[in-house]
């Protein structure tokens, strides 16, 4: 009991004289423009590509960099608090993030571009785990559920609203205003932090690390930076059917494996593996990686299918994103206040149940028909469930740790969301092209039937009425059906990709009931029993 009252004690003593929701909206300040940058970029590639004399393929890397510098520093930030202090580390790399974003803008070359972009992404790296630690610092235990819903609004919001925003800044000014637009925000960040932000007792008292471990540094920069190629360029270059993707693949797997080794032995590890062992700490993981996989992979699928095969324009597209976004600013603060009632793992079970069924319905209304109403209401069906499982993803990831891993565990967390967000990326755009080709090839047969002979005779006689020649008229019918054949293809690979996430959400439903009881009014203590 006396322990107990000393924890808590203590606890107190390091909470902030500041009001926490300043704090907490000043540090998602900082984590939003991180975010909102991963995918601001990817519709001013082609006025990138045209500016600086690229080509199409050569422009992609302003975005692969990004990743792969961003994806490294993540796991190991937990490592770089330690070395310099929390604060310190916030501090440096918001200064360093807004100068490489103003960077960015001024590139002259694609050469410059893409060594400014992978500084911005290693020192954007910090921000996502130190503001979600800082959060899980300033907030008493029984509040950190509204804390964590802030955080959620601006790593699920920021993702949707980057590409129509960075489309909107193109079109009206010029693609360097995406990066432009970072420096004022930064500058802001950066003297607020300064103001509000003190590192909590327990940093202080932790031991320093004595020295830097560069082996592991080192595997993990070339297995995480491999894999992340890999998995941006795969489908491009056919997988394994290119030498240089499945000799990055072995090279990805060699050295993320060696670094697990490595890490696991060493007495100072730049990424705490050890985490692992807490078997809520490795499910909650493996959640966050579905999550990034499904939500990611949704909010790609969907503006894909309006724009490719609906014609619909990319601000139309970003539109019917918005909806789904906008509801769950709103929703998401009450599961906040819900986490602080109930069980993290009856919500997430909640939210899992509720995804595969929204994946569900899309699979039965995503058809060529589909109209703008009933696409902004698949969106929200599909958005919703999002609600319900990043808040207590997050609350149950930290049940059972020490506060002082909180830091490792941010990192680590952010990691392996975005690790997720990447492989569904590639995962759900490799599907899309070979159930294509499947469902291409299953209606091509089709076409020796004398129902579709009639259909094309029929066009044909219809276009002959209209002046063209009965030649021009048989083969600009048949060009019309070939191609209502390969919409129809794309159409049902999108299907059964969705299929896909909500067999995923499924299975996530069925591991929600094996996290550990967590004490919603206690926050993140473990209930034993």
């Amino acid at each position: 009991m006396s322990t107990a009252n000393a924890i808590t004690a203590e606890q107190a003593g390091s909470m902030p004289k500041v009001n926490p929701w300043i704090i907490g909206i000043v540090v998602s300040l900082a984590a939003f423009m991180e975010v909102l940058d991963g995918s601001i970029a990817n519709v001013a590639l082609p006025y990138i590509a045209g500016n600086l004399g690229a080509t199409n393929d050569e422009s992609t890397w302003v975005l692969t960099s990004y990743l792969v510098s961003n994806a490294i520093v993540l796991p190991i930030s937990g490592f770089l608090v330690g070395w310099f202090g929390r604060k310190r580390f916030f501090l440096t790399c918001i200064v360093f993030f807004t100068v490489c974003s103003f960077l960015c803008g001024l590139a002259p070359s694609l050469g410059l571009l893409l060594f400014f972009r992978v500084l911005q992404g290693a020192f954007g790296g910090g921000l996502q785990p130190m503001t979600q630690a800082i959060l899980a610092d300033t907030f008493p235990p029984e509040k950190r559920g509204l804390a964590f819903a802030l955080y959620g609004i601006v790593v699920v919001c920021a993702p949707a609203i980057g590409p129509t925003l960075g489309g909107w800044i193109t079109d009206s000014y010029s693609w360097r205003w995406i990066f432009y637009i970072n420096v004022p925000v930064g500058i802001l960040a950066f003297l607020l932090v300064l103001q509000l932000i003190k590192d909590p007792p327990y940093l202080s008292n932790m031991k320093k690390s004595t020295r830097f471990d560069y082996i592991g540094f080192g595997l993990l920069a070339i297995g995480v930076g491999a894999l992340q190629i890999a998995l941006d360029k795969g489908q491009e270059d056919d997988w394994f059917g290119s030498r240089f993707i499945t000799t990055l693949i072995v090279i990805a797997a060699v050295g993320l494996v060696s670094m697990v080794i490595w890490e696991w032995f060493h007495k100072e590890p730049v990424v705490d593996v050890h985490l692992y062992k807490s078997f809520n700490f490795a499910s909650c993981n493996l959640m966050l990686f579905a999550f990034g996989f499904v939500l990611f992979s949704s909010t790609v699928l969907l503006p894909q299918f309006l724009q490719t095969l609906m014609g619909y324009t990319a601000e139309t597209a970003g539109m019917v994103l918005s909806v789904g976004a906008i509801l769950l600013v709103f929703l998401t603060p009450v599961v906040g206040r819900l986490a602080g009632l109930l069980q993290a793992r009856y919500l997430l079970a909640f939210g899992w149940i509720t995804l595969a069924m929204g994946m569900y319905l899309t699979c039965k209304r995503m058809d060529l028909l589909i109209s703008f109403r009933a696409a902004t209401m698949v969106r929200v069906w599909q958005f919703l469930p999002v609600g319900f499982l990043f808040v207590p993803l997050t609350m149950a990831a930290y049940v059972g740790l020490p506060e002082e891993k909180s830091n490792a565990a941010a990192g680590l967390i952010n990691f392996v969301r975005n690790l997720g967000q990447s492989v569904g990326t590639s995962a759900v755009t490799t599907l899309l092209a070979r159930r294509g080709q499947y469902h291409q090839s299953v209606l091509a047969e089709y076409t020796r039937s004398p129902r579709f002979k009639a259909s094309v005779a029929g066009l044909a006689n219809r276009l002959t009425h209209v002046g063209l020649s009965p030649y021009s008229a048989h083969q600009q019918a048949l060009d019309r059906m070939y191609r209502m054949l390969i919409a129809q293809a794309q159409a049902m690979s999108y299907v059964d990709v969705y299929w896909l996430l909500a067999a995923t959400g499924g299975l996530m439903f069925l591991l929600s009931f094996l996290l550990a009881k967590n004490e919603p009014a206690k926050g993140a203590s473990v209930a034993v029993g």
